[in-house]
């Protein structure tokens, strides 16, 4: 009775003073400590004994029963600590107060936060063809406040397109697709920086214009501009995020040789036979279908700006959007690919 009133008397200091808890805890250890060696040191039967509870198991026991849930509660506090990651500051130097409200709810994630959105914010990332799957993923692009934009396309806004490149509309018929996509961009976000280039990318230009520009996305509709931009993104050495769709199904992946993925070239060596893929004039799309690839498109450029999660860097997904199923394959470098081998 007697150590039981000494120790609620210790809580009770440390109450009133406000002693660390580890103080605390220290001071019950000594008097449990105390406690025991009197009762190993007296001889059995003693009053001090008897006044202390009598049996030294008793309190051995009860010593490593508060032993284990003192354990169990730190460990319990560190693995919390270690899961609950540290927020990482948010420089209100880089971000104007209208784009800390408007990226809130990015810098709020885990993975990504303020420097995440700083990096965002620093990047530069070039789409070429700003049709189907350019639509949708330069919009989500400025929209995340990803700095420096470039988009290349030589096609103008045609009726046929608005079906599914939602980044156009019937105003804007005749115009460049780049200038049509660039006023569109600007209108959602102001302080992004787009480049408009109205031009068909060439075999010549390629290299210089990639190496400029921290990630390439490849939403072209034809197989030799496709290859095309590949072979710059592997001469740049450029993690390259490339997609197509045809009717109701859509593909991505990303391409990234100088970091152990394979290159396009190696997934596709060659071109397919007549009629396997058809063009969108001549198989059809459906309207949506872009919109979910494209937006695939702009979470994997995110997400590689980021450093947050796990991309598709090795991996292909499919998206069979009639059955609404999703697949993915495993994708191996070709130590013989005329593009990256060697």
């Amino acid at each position: 009775m007697a150590v039981v009133l000494a120790a609620l008397a210790l809580l009770a200091l440390g109450a009133v003073l406000r002693l660390p808890g580890r103080l605390v805890v220290l001071m019950l250890a000594v008097l449990w400590a105390a406690t025991l060696l009197a009762h190993l040191m007296l001889p059995e039967g003693h009053a001090i004994a008897r006044a202390l509870g009598g049996d030294a198991r008793v309190w051995g026991a009860a010593g490593v029963v508060a032993a284990l849930a003192w354990g169990y509660r730190h460990g319990l506090g560190r693995l919390r600590n270690r899961a609950r990651p540290a927020p990482e500051p948010v420089e209100t130097g880089v971000f104007s107060e209208a784009e800390l409200e408007r990226y809130a709810r990015h810098i709020v994630l885990r993975e990504v936060g303020g420097m995440g959105q700083r990096r965002l914010k620093e990047a530069k990332v070039l789409v070429v063809g700003a049709g189907g799957l350019g639509s949708p993923a330069l919009l989500y692009l400025a929209a995340a406040g990803v700095g420096t934009i470039g988009v290349i396309d030589d096609d103008t806004v045609s009726i046929s397109n608005l079906q599914r490149q939602v980044i156009h509309t019937d105003a804007r018929i005749g115009q460049p697709k780049v200038i049509s996509a660039e006023a569109a961009m600007r209108a959602l976000n102001p302080h992004v920086t787009v480049r408009p280039m109205n031009r068909r990318l060439t075999e010549a230009e390629a290299p210089m214009l990639f190496a400029d520009y921290d990630l390439i996305l490849d939403g072209s509709d034809n197989l030799d501009t496709r290859h095309l931009v590949n072979a710059a993104a592997v001469a740049a050495g450029k993690p390259l995020v490339s997609a197509a769709i045809t009717q109701w199904e859509g593909q991505i992946s990303l391409y990234d040789p100088a970091r152990g993925a394979p290159c396009y070239a190696c997934v596709f060596p060659e071109r397919p036979a007549d009629g396997l893929a058809p063009s969108c004039a001549v198989g059809g799309v459906m309207g949506a279908l872009p919109g979910v690839v494209g937006a695939m498109m702009a979470v994997e450029a995110i997400k590689e700006i980021t450093r947050a999660g796990e991309g598709l860097r090795g991996r292909m997904l499919i998206y069979d959007a009639l059955y609404g199923e999703t697949r993915q394959f495993a994708l191996r470098r070709n130590p013989a690919c005329p593009v990256c081998g060697g």
